[in-house]
């Protein structure tokens, strides 16, 4: 991805959700989690397939202050929220017969069972992007790939997870 690929604006897609459970997903992830508020995740597409999110880099989530680093913790948290949003959109595509709100209602038992970070590059830089898909979304585990990327959309750390989704 070259650079202005990374800053263009991107055509919208035509999403399989509705706008209330896009919605309220977006308020749940990023008002109601708190840590999410705390590292500014912010949510810039939901589909079945693939979630993407960004972030902006502020003096609290630097790790390393002379080279103003992305802290670690923050690469995995984000890693790690941005997995379990990617199981709640396959979970709320799987079940689209029920009505938005009962398919939010599924979600109350998810939580990560497994994590595996790797980092590639050091994270510096104003703006940070995150991507997640599911890999397999079993009756009880789902196993997700996560990647972290900068501005420019380098490749900066990728994840692997598992999430207890019953």
């Amino acid at each position: 991805m070259t650079s202005d690929q990374a800053t263009a604006p991107q055509p919208p897609r035509q999403s399989i959700f509705e706008p209330e459970f896009t919605q309220r997903l977006c308020e749940i992830f990023e008002e109601h989690i708190a840590f999410n508020r705390v590292l500014g995740l912010q949510i810039d597409a939901l589909e079945a397939e693939q979630v993407l999110a960004h972030i902006s880099m502020r003096p609290e989530l630097i790790g390393h202050f002379t080279h103003q680093r992305l802290h670690g913790g923050v690469i995995s948290a984000t890693l790690d929220a941005m997995g379990g949003l990617a199981v709640m959109a396959a979970i709320g595509a799987r079940h689209l017969d029920e009505p938005p709100l009962q398919r939010l209602q599924r979600f109350g038992k998810l939580g990560t069972i497994d994590l595996r970070i790797d980092y590639l590059r050091p994270a510096t830089g104003p703006l940070f992007r995150a991507r997640a898909q599911v890999l397999r979304l079993g009756s009880r585990v789902a196993s997700t790939r996560m990647e972290f990327l900068d501005a420019q959309g380098r490749l900066l750390s990728t994840g692997a997870a598992a999430y207890i989704v019953s």
